[in-house]
């Protein structure tokens, strides 16, 4: 992989710390189908670098991460290489959602091939051997929050949004960690309705380990990685793998199959195929904003947990 050529990220190291951040900020750095692969390869090679003691994920531009890039659903907007079909294969946004139709075939393991695919590319977080941290600003959401839950530490600014609104309809968080992190009361409290919660929420709730006025993100993220840094990397790695051991042992990996396989189907129902045909006919951005205006919180806004 060209590593100074990517399409999603960029890829540095300074120091003793690997930057991988988020680079399409005119898409609120939402997903795409190179987005997993470049992700893993990103993270293996931090963690084949010897220099290398911690891994930063952070984004450019107004958020981390709005989570798949679904505006192509609607105008094709998005730049080639948006989404992916059920083969995993890339298609054009309005053959995307077409494929979504009542009329449609669906074959729900190829859609769990194609949706799985993404989550081990995720996962990448939290299989490296060495320490990966996250930081959120903005907005970190749907897909993004896949991606954000699977690091070992998450520091995010006190005003960020954060959460999987698709629940309301035509979505599972595919990664299934939700209840690993939150415990089952407080992710069904946030997967029950759909709702979103700030970074200074997400702090009191144990989801984030620090949650700093924006203005103090980055400093406090530079004091975080730079601890961890100054450590010993082979104590760094045997705490991640002792730490991991217990959410193995929960059932990560069976979560993330299940909930993939959840995925799938609710994009399948009867109220996912009147999304996708309110999306068709008004557009994908119309579509979310009357998913999400009944609960108040449309747009930037957290829903007040």
């Amino acid at each position: 992989m060209d590593f100074d050529n990517l399409a999603t990220m960029t890829y540095q190291v300074t120091g003793r710390v690997a930057r991988i951040t988020f680079n399409r900020p005119e898409k609120g750095n939402a997903i795409i189908a190179a987005t997993p692969l470049e992700l893993a390869a990103c993270v293996e090679r931090a963690d084949l670098d010897p220099a290398v003691r911690v891994i930063l994920v952070s984004g450019r531009g107004e958020g981390f991460c709005a989570g798949f890039d679904l505006s192509a659903y609607a105008d094709q907007s998005a730049p080639d290489g948006a989404g992916g079909d059920r083969r995993g294969t890339v298609l054009d946004g309005q053959t995307q959602l077409r494929n979504h139709r009542p009329d449609a075939p669906w074959d729900p393991m190829l859609d769990y091939q194609m949706m799985n695919r993404f989550v081990r590319g995720f996962a990448s977080l939290m299989r490296a051997d060495k320490p990966t941290v996250v930081k959120i600003h903005g907005y970190c959401v749907a897909g993004g929050a896949d991606i954000a839950l699977h690091a070992d530490q998450i520091i995010v600014a006190s005003d960020a949004k954060i959460g999987y609104p698709p629940m309301r309809v035509w979505g599972v968080p595919a990664a299934g960690l939700w209840a690993h992190r939150l415990g089952d009361q407080r992710a069904k409290r946030l997967l029950f309705t759909g709702d979103c919660i700030t970074g200074a929420q997400a702090a009191e709730w144990g989801l984030a380990v620090e949650a700093p006025e924006p203005a103090d993100l980055d400093e406090r993220t530079e004091r975080l990685v730079e601890r961890i840094a100054s450590m010993p990397v082979n104590q760094l790695m045997m705490a991640k793998l002792a730490c991991n051991t217990a959410l193995l042992q929960q059932g990560v990996v069976t979560s993330q199959m299940v909930s993939t396989v959840f995925d799938g189907i609710a994009r399948h129902t009867p109220e996912g195929h009147g999304f996708v045909a309110d999306a068709l006919a008004n557009g994908f951005r119309d579509a979310v904003r009357r998913r999400d205006e009944p609960y108040g919180d449309a747009g930037r806004r957290a829903s007040g947990v």
